[in-house]
């Protein structure tokens, strides 16, 4: 044995959906060369994390070991995959390797931040590898639900890896490359150490449905409507788009786009060559001229987002557009666990316009791009690895992809985010744990999920705020009475006196009863007077507030 050894280390996205980032390491244990495979977010929430833009994985031991980081590679373009690429690129120094609509989609990001075009670099499709220290890394097309999606093949010097990324086996996914069992049939037959697989649809027990099974279904409802249709789907699904779009041409419908991100999308697959024979659309702008029985809209904020394009048009007015009775909403998409409230609140405002609102329960407008429980045993049996290794998905959906390939007679390992472990030898060993966790984008600035300014933000949003300003003179005493600002608080309580006042009285109290000694220190009078508002609030309201003491003195 040379002392050397293959790691495989997640970050992000094994024990939980979204924000994905995988490392794999290849050399003596700690010095290994490192490939890193994804760099994805997730999304906040108003309960966990009010007024976050992104979630990013923490890439601190990452960075740490910058200078061993041969190159990062992103297997598709939806953004738990690709979403920190350009906030993560100079921490990280590394190229980033893509096929061609990715990578288009990652130059658009990277030129948000002024990073080099040539920091992304296009990849071809495999049998085509990328040199990286002592890895060749393929990319094997594999069908999702985006364009251009693939398998990573890892070849080390220890036996070959497949990184699944997010797949499906859809022999006809409308737009992109079917899936190939004899592209992946040959990869198989050398020997594979480690399939690292999708882990997302493991609950479900009945085979995936193809993309092109929802087409006839939408273009029936389409064609059977008398008002504008309206529908949403993820942005990123351009066959989705497609189906959508030629079920509205074919109705003699207008179609418009109505979102960045999804023209964006479409302009990606059209540059890129994915998409050639997409329907002509209409500006937004002209929407408005257009009989409502001949307009078709196709929108983003499949997820209730509050800026998309569907909150908008719930709201009201959107672009002169406005729904009601006599139309059309449609959610040819799957809500994701997390987002149930905001599609909930956006299908009432519908309803409340009077609009005909159609989700996916019935299961015939929307098909997974994940591969269900029957796929994934399928491709366990094409692959024939010597280890499986669940990543992609919750704790719950890891643990039941470790029992299924264990059923089955194969080996597997339950690695959740931060557990490093060696595919060295006969047998996956877990060998190192790692601390992961999280970082926010908040604005414009990066901050860490223990510095605190979440836990405050959260703090304010169930408690409410005080402001206490006190002057003190030169002599130390109290220049008047401290006063109180309050925010998020009731104007009275128990007593039915103004909140502010009863809190001002107790701290007149508070300072008519502070020695000298008190009134000198400033974190003794602070800390006096935050526990008197405190406990004042909590007698008056029921609530402790977050409370800031403001004391100035006069020199």
């Amino acid at each position: 044995m040379s002392g050397e050894r293959i790691i495989y280390l997640p970050l992000g996205g094994a024990g939980e959906i979204g924000m994905n980032c995988y490392v794999y390491g290849y050399g003596k244990p700690g010095e290994e060369r490192l490939i890193v495979v994804d760099l994805g977010v997730t999304f906040p929430d108003m309960d966990g994390s009010p007024g976050v833009d992104l979630i990013f994985p923490d890439i601190a031991w990452l960075k740490e070991r910058r200078e061993r980081i041969e190159g990062i590679f992103i297997t598709h373009a939806h953004e738990d995959h690709i979403g920190a690429v350009a906030h993560y690129y100079e921490a990280l120094g590394a190229p980033v390797h893509a096929r061609a609509f990715t990578a288009n989609i990652a130059r658009r990001k990277m030129e948000e931040f002024g990073h080099p075009e040539n920091a992304v670099t296009t990849a071809s499709a495999w049998p085509e590898t990328v040199s990286a220290g002592p890895f060749k890394v393929g990319f094997l097309p594999i069908s999702h639900s985006i364009p251009e999606s693939s398998a990573l093949v890892i070849d080390t010097p220890e036996g070959r890896l497949v990184h699944s990324g997010d797949f499906k086996l859809d022999h006809d996914p409308v737009v992109g490359e079917p899936f190939d069992r004899d592209l992946w049939d040959s990869v198989a037959k050398e020997g594979v150490k480690a399939l690292v697989c999708d882990s997302t649809n493991v609950f479900s027990v009945h085979e995936g449905r193809s993309e092109a099974t929802v087409g006839p279904e939408i273009e029936k409802l389409v064609a059977a409507q008398k008002g504008i249709v309206c529908a949403t789907t993820f942005a990123s699904n351009v066959a989705r788009l497609k189906t959508l779009a030629e079920a509205g041409n074919r109705a003699g419908r207008s179609v418009v786009l109505l979102g960045r991100a999804m023209r964006r999308m479409v302009e990606a697959a059209v540059e890129t060559g994915v998409l050639t024979d997409f329907p002509k659309t209409v500006p937004v702008e002209e929407a408005s001229n257009i009989p409502r029985e001949n307009l078709m809209l196709i929108v983003t904020g499949s997820q209730g987002e509050r800026r998309a394009a569907s909150a908008q048009l719930a709201r009201g007015k959107h672009f002169g557009i406005e729904l009601g009775e006599g139309d059309l909403f449609l959610f040819s998409s799957k809500t994701i666990p997390g987002n149930e409230r905001g599609v909930i609140r956006i299908i009432n405002q519908l309803s409340e316009l009077g609009v005909d609102v159609v989700d996916d329960s019935s299961g015939r407008y929307h098909v997974s791009g994940h591969a269900n429980r029957p796929d994934l045993e399928a491709m366990h049996d094409l692959v024939g690895p010597q280890i499986v290794i669940p990543m992609h998905g919750e704790h719950r959906h890891l643990r039941e992809h470790v029992a299924l390939a264990k059923g089955r007679g194969r080996q597997a390992v339950l690695a959740v985010n931060g557990t490093m472990v060696s595919l060295s030898g006969n047998k996956p060993e877990v060998v190192d744990y790692v601390e992961t966790g999280r970082t926010y984008l908040d604005g414009s600035v990066q901050i860490g999920a223990l510095d605190g300014v979440v836990r405050d933000r959260i703090r304010m949003a169930l408690n409410g705020h005080v402001l206490v300003t006190l002057i003190v003179d030169e002599e130390n005493e109290a220049l008047g009475d401290p006063w109180c600002e309050t925010m998020g608080l009731p104007e009275t309580g128990r007593s039915r006196q103004s909140l502010v006042e009863v809190l001002e009285e107790e701290l007149a109290e508070v300072i008519g009863r502070a020695g000298k000694k008190t009134m000198r220190d400033d974190a003794a009078l602070e800390e006096a007077l935050r526990r008197a508002t405190r406990n004042a609030a909590q007698n008056e309201i029921g609530k402790k507030p977050e409370v800031t003491v403001v004391i100035s003195r006069l020199s």
